[in-house]
């Protein structure tokens, strides 16, 4: 059997976060552990270390077709048997044009099908159920894409209630943290008054420039550091971690890590509002509230301190949340999803007629 050859549609960079390219990535190192050659095709700029993990897994990375027709001529010039589709942006048209062109497509959602024609959708979002769709579904965290690096350092239990002095946090927000919640919830969690070790990791100049400005409480230091590869160990390292509620999540979870939650764009509120009422993280509420002028931005910010306050003094708060993440992600859901795929591209054989 000839070499199967995967194409992943994703971009990343300063504005756009690098939650897309991430899961592709996640998606690459198990086609390429089958023996599949893989490419991604899009664009990949101002996030130094996203580039550094392609190429230090040797995938090349080409230029981001954009029309249907685009895509197919790219399809069909690099050989691709497989293409995913991980994207906002593209003509929702993509999915039927490379379908219709003999190419396998899946098409990675969160919630809305944006009317793709794919022969699989992959909605990894927890509890995620959608009506009829033309293709299969791959629904739920049962389908988690991460990466070699998290599920390496996946813990064998679930993390024990362990009191410390002062928590170590980590606070982070996307690969770039475009939409600038680093300095919001620095500033939420600095007013608990509660002693920390709070790493903060900065997407761009401007948010490390405004973290300058803030002054940390007694007992509280805070400590910036640029987006890295390593993100794995701090989130392992910390006693409670604070992130936006997108594709992290399902880090967060698979790590077992104590998890507090925010919700900063639209298309996050619904997995949030199912991961907080099921009680895999704690929530926070949703960023314009926490940035918001007046009595309810006060109140929302209030509202978020005390939360957090309440997970930082209590070691079985922060134990009971990382058991149920840790239980609800188990690092196998790139596995399901290529043998989905493979499945798809080589079907069963119908037997022979006596």
């Amino acid at each position: 059997m000839s070499t199967l050859r995967v194409g992943l549609r994703c971009d990343a960079g300063p504005r756009r976060g690098v939650g897309h390219l991430v899961r592709c990535l996640a998606l690459a190192e198990e086609f390429l552990a089958r023996g599949a050659h893989v490419a991604v095709f899009g664009t990949v700029e101002g996030v130094g270390w996203a580039s550094a993990e392609l190429a230090e897994r040797g995938i090349e990375l080409h230029p981001g077709p954009e029309s249907p027709g685009e895509l197919v001529e790219a399809a069909r010039r690099h050989d691709l048997d497989v293409v995913v589709l991980d994207s906002y942006e593209l003509d929702p048209a993509a999915a039927g044009a490379l379908r219709a062109a003999g190419i396998l497509t899946l098409a990675v959602i969160d919630g809305d099908s944006r009317g793709q024609d794919a022969d699989l959708y992959l909605d990894q979002n927890f509890g995620a159920r959608l009506p009829e769709l033309p293709g299969r579904l791959l629904a739920g965290s049962g389908y988690a894409l991460l990466r070699d690096s998290v599920v390496t350092a996946r813990p064998a239990t679930p993390r024990p209630a362990t009191t410390v002095g002062r928590p170590r946090v980590l606070a982070f927000f996307g690969g770039t943290d475009a939409v600038g919640a680093a300095p919001a919830l620095t500033r939420v969690l600095l007013a608990t008054g509660h002693p920390m070790d709070l790493t903060v990791v900065v997407g761009r100049p401007e948010i490390e420039a405004e973290l300058e400005t803030i002054t940390p409480g007694r007992g509280q230091v805070v400590r910036p550091v640029p987006p890295t590869g390593a993100l794995p160990a701090l989130i392992t390292e910390a006693d409670l971690v604070v992130s936006a509620a997108g594709t992290s999540t399902w880090e967060l979870c698979c790590l077992g890590a104590p998890a507090a939650l925010v919700c900063v764009v639209d298309n996050q509120r619904e997995s949030y509002s199912r991961v907080v009422r099921h009680g895999l993280a704690a929530g926070l509420g949703e960023l314009p509230e926490l940035t918001a002028a007046g009595l309810p931005g006060r109140t929302a910010r209030a509202t978020a301190a005390r939360t957090l306050n309440g997970l930082l003094s209590s070691p079985r708060r922060r134990a009971a949340l990382a058991a149920r993440a840790w239980a609800a992600v188990d690092g196998q859901g790139r596995a399901r999803v290529v043998d989905a795929v493979l499945e798809s591209v080589t079907p069963t054989p119908t037997p022979a007629t006596p």
